[in-house]
């Protein structure tokens, strides 16, 4: 069976990705230890974030072994889910502090703006890619 290098690039991300999302359980883990009972849910699903944005998606992108995105496509939603982990991290830090602050929403905004980006970036040059594949000229009579 042959692998490409677009494969092993996905594997590497879906292996980054669980580290990142291990990383933040840790870190949640040892963050509330200290918080004297308080906890917060944005703090203690940090991890989910890496885990369902990039490695499901880039775990059914490897077996299906179709459609793999290109690089600028995977660097604009990796940007996203740090984002919007990063986020997500420090909203739970100002929630045990017991504080709010309303500037976390532009790691939400940037998150959301960079997958949307990634994800529409990712649709184009699928499409394109399958038109030039079944395009009139490519067809052998």
């Amino acid at each position: 069976m042959f692998i490409s290098q677009d494969n092993i690039r996905l594997q590497k991300h879906i292996i980054g990705s669980i580290i990142a999302a291990l990383f933040c359980a840790l870190f949640a883990a040892v963050y509330e230890s200290f918080s004297f009972g308080v906890y917060s849910y944005f703090m203690l699903f940090a991890f989910a974030i890496p885990l369902l944005g990039c490695s499901l998606p880039y775990s059914i992108i490897v077996f299906r072994n179709k459609n793999i995105p290109d690089i600028f496509s995977l660097r604009l939603w990796n940007s996203g889910i740090a984002a919007l982990t990063v986020g997500s991290v420090i909203e739970g830090v100002i929630e045990i502090y017991g504080t709010t602050n309303h500037f976390v929403i532009v790691y939400l905004a940037a998150g959301a703006v960079f997958c949307v980006s990634g994800l529409i970036l990712w649709v184009i040059k699928n499409r394109r890619s399958l038109n030039n594949l079944y395009s009139p000229q490519n067809q052998q009579s």
